[in-house]
């Protein structure tokens, strides 16, 4: 193919790599709206290969004015946590855990690195998360990185596709703690999905 070929079929191949737009509606994110009056603070979660400790997604949970999880090309699907292109809104620390829970499994385990912020700096992360989507596949990293380097306080964190270079940089931040997430469920991540819907309908 000829140069002229090439430039007038990159926009077709790039329109295949484009992310679908999800955007719930006003009041639905209204009703999930979870607020936290605690510290603020923003959490880092890198899942990880039990096998080869390669990092094989990013995401972030925000506790600002509300808590979200950015979670870029994430492949949680449940009816609690109506999404707005990668942010999950009603990010209660009861539907964090069930979003851990989804990840962590045979093959996999989650790292969660939390950093106290000011509310300004929250609130900044959370602006920034609402306007990044929808983000393809395989960009994860790249976007929560990205959204991360522009907070102040997190100059020193590099934009970069691999979750364990990321884990690396937001681990030197001053003041961090780190918790590790580990279980026994199948690899199959539906399963855990099923177990995890029918928990969350049967309660009130």
């Amino acid at each position: 193919m000829d140069r002229r070929g090439f430039l007038i079929g990159l926009p077709l191949a790039l329109s295949g790599c484009a992310a679908q737009s999800i955007w719930a509606p006003d009041d639905v994110i209204a009703r999930a709206i979870y607020r936290d009056e605690g510290p603020k603070h923003l959490t880092l979660y890198t899942m990880k290969n039990n096998g080869s400790d390669n990092g094989a997604h990013s995401a972030l949970l925000i506790n600002a004015s509300q808590r979200v999880m950015f979670d870029p090309a994430g492949s949680w699907k449940q009816e609690r946590m109506p999404e707005r292109n990668d942010v999950l809104f009603g990010a209660s620390p009861e539907l964090e855990q069930y979003y851990v829970s989804f990840h962590a499994r045979v093959t996999y385990y989650v790292i969660g690195q939390s950093v106290a912020v000011p509310d300004e700096v929250a609130e900044q992360a959370l602006n920034l998360a609402l306007v990044a989507g929808p983000i393809s596949q395989a960009n994860c990293t790249r976007f929560t990185s990205r959204l991360l380097r522009q907070l102040p306080g997190f100059e020193r964190i590099r934009q970069t596709w691999f979750p364990n270079k990321l884990e690396e940089d937001f681990a030197k931040l001053p003041g961090v703690e780190t918790r590790t997430y580990r279980e026994n469920d199948a690899d199959d991540k539906s399963v855990a999905a099923e177990q995890i819907n029918a928990a969350l309908r049967a309660e009130p």
